[in-house]
């Protein structure tokens, strides 16, 4: 679902840190007071991150009730806006970069280190 986003209309990102603790309600009233955008607006797909790169939460209305969704990457990290109390919009390609493990404001190509198996 989070890697090819069907069916969403509009993907926002909750830019800066947040507490991956909250759930349905706390992710949705920091859309709402935080950020001033409606979290009940229908495919609309509004994705956090907490201090760890490596897990995202994402929030959708779907007309009768939200939707949490939650990535956890076994390898690698998602490199993620730090721009505190603000929210983007992405565009597709966009929201591909950030799949990718890159920033999706401003991609950039970073050298990964292989992991080594003794």
């Amino acid at each position: 679902m989070l890697a090819e986003a069907f069916g969403v209309k509009k993907i926002v990102i909750a830019c800066g840190r947040t507490d991956l603790r909250k759930s349905i309600d706390g992710l949705a009233q920091l859309v709402s007071t935080g950020y001033d955008l409606d979290p009940f607006e229908k495919d609309v797909l509004f994705l956090f991150c907490g201090g760890r790169n490596d897990r995202i939460k994402g929030l959708l209305w779907e007309g009768t009730g939200f939707l949490l969704l939650y990535k956890r990457l076994e390898a690698g990290s998602f490199s993620w806006p730090r721009t505190p109390e603000e929210a983007v919009e992405l565009t597709r390609e966009q929201y591909r970069f950030l799949m990718n493990g890159l920033n999706p404001v401003n991609p950039k190509i970073r050298e990964i280190q292989p992991s080594r198996v003794l």
